[in-house]
Parts: structure tokens; sequence; C-alpha cells
């Protein structure tokens, strides 16, 4: 008898719910919304490539937090966009196979359609030139050696000086971007400036080695000096790296 009457009651106060829904409806718009489920993170062809150290690696010079928030925040929203973007427009059929090398679409950027190219410009430039800079830094710092230590000297004037004009590019570029040691064309080396995230390779250079100035690479720790990082950079700069990497593009 008692789990009958209990019974009776829920159903009356279900009964007398439903009719004030009906009556009042502003009553049930109040109620808050059932939680939706969350949205299954991006995948795509893209990758975020681990750093090749730990994030206290490069310290002093450069902060675990910094390396933090450079590496897993903005380089991961790069990979992110980026993979948002090739999955609407899709780039298979663009080039002459489908591709996981972002530096592939960098190449070809001017015959990509838009919104494609534009992605392709800002997302997959910034993963792009973060995924090199990541394995041009080293606890370890160094000079340029071999071939490239001659060509240095040959094409940009010495170390010194490249060391000074890089420094002053960097300094004078105005809002963000980057100061580029690349092989041109004719494979002479250059130094060369580029606004955002605007790859070298889409300016048909081959990327050596890149100075990040946006503020999100120095400004937890320099704050607004941009020099002060520019100086201290030179200090964990993978010249072993850099040098093996011109010297297999010498040989293309």
């Amino acid at each position: 008898m008692l789990t009958t009457r209990r019974q009776a009651l829920k159903t009356l106060a279900a009964t007398t719910l439903a009719t004030s829904f009906a009556r009042f409806p502003l009553l049930a718009q109040a109620l808050p919304a059932a939680p939706s489920p969350s949205k299954p993170a991006p995948t795509g062809p893209f990758t975020l490539p681990p750093l090749p150290y730990a994030y206290d690696a490069l310290e002093p010079h450069i902060d675990a937090e910094t390396m933090h928030l450079h590496h897993d925040k903005h380089h991961a929203t790069y990979v992110t966009k980026l993979n948002e973007a090739v999955a609407k427009e899709p780039f298979e059929g663009i080039s002459a196979k489908p591709t996981k090398d972002v530096d592939d679409l960098l190449k070809i950027l001017s015959t990509l359609p838009e919104p494609l190219r534009t992605a392709v410009r800002n997302q997959g430039g910034g993963h792009s030139n973060h995924s090199l800079f990541w394995q041009t830094l080293s606890p370890k710092g160094g000079a340029p050696k071999g071939e490239l230590a001659k060509a240095i000297d040959a094409d940009l004037g010495g170390f010194d000086k490249f060391k000074q004009d890089a420094a002053k590019a960097g300094g004078g570029l105005f809002g963000s971007g980057w100061v580029w040691l690349v092989l041109d064309g004719g494979k002479k080396l250059t130094l060369l400036t580029l606004p955002n995230q605007d790859s070298p390779l889409s300016e048909g250079h081959y990327p050596l080695f890149g100075i990040d100035v946006w503020e999100h690479a120095y400004y937890l720790k320099y704050h607004n000096v941009r020099a002060d990082y520019i100086a201290a950079l030179w200090n964990v700069v993978n010249w072993d790296f850099i040098s093996d990497r011109y010297a297999a593009a010498m040989k293309s």
C-alpha cells in the first residue's frame, strides 16, 4: 500500500510540473539545458613534433615557462588550425600526390585556392617555421663550422657581422615576424626578414635558421626588450644542426 501511494504521489508531481511548463513556457526556458558532449580534438595529417630537449634545457637564456607556452600552446594552435583548414579544403589533387609535409604546400603556396592558401600561409607557415626553430636550438650552443662557416665569411662578411646584421634586422622588424638565414636560388647565403609566419619556402628560398621575433617567443622573460632576447639567443643556437643542414642542401 505504501509503495502504491508513493508511486501515485510521483505521478501527480510529474503531471503538475508538466502542466506548469504548458501554462508558463518561460519556466521551462529558464531551466539549464543538458550539457552537450565535448567536441573531439581535431585531428589531421599534421602533428605537433616533440621538443628535442627538456623545457628548461635552454635556461637561463630561454625560460621553461616560455618554452611550455611557445611549444604546447602557440605551435600546437598552428597545427590544430591547419588540420581544420585542410579538412574543409582537402589538398589531395592539388599536387601530384597527397602530402603530410607542410613544406611541400608552402613551396606551391601561390597555386593553392583560397581560403586554403591563407590557412597554409599563416597556420602552415607557423607550423613549419616552429618545427625548424626547435631543432636549431640547443643547450650546447656553439659556432658555425665547416663549409657553412666559410660561406658565412664569403657571403655575409663573417660571423660577427652576420650576428650584428641579424640583430639589427630583428630589432627593426615592425610587429611580428622572423629573421632568416637562407640559401637563395643561387645557393648563396642571404639574410632575410619576413612578416608574421610567412615562410622562406614560399619565396623560393631554403631556410637554415630563423630568429622568431614574435613577442610570445620572449616577452615573459625579456618583456619589451627584443634586443636582449636576440643577444641571449646566440648562446643556444645549434650550429652543428644548421651546418649539417647547409651541407645537405648544397649537395642536393
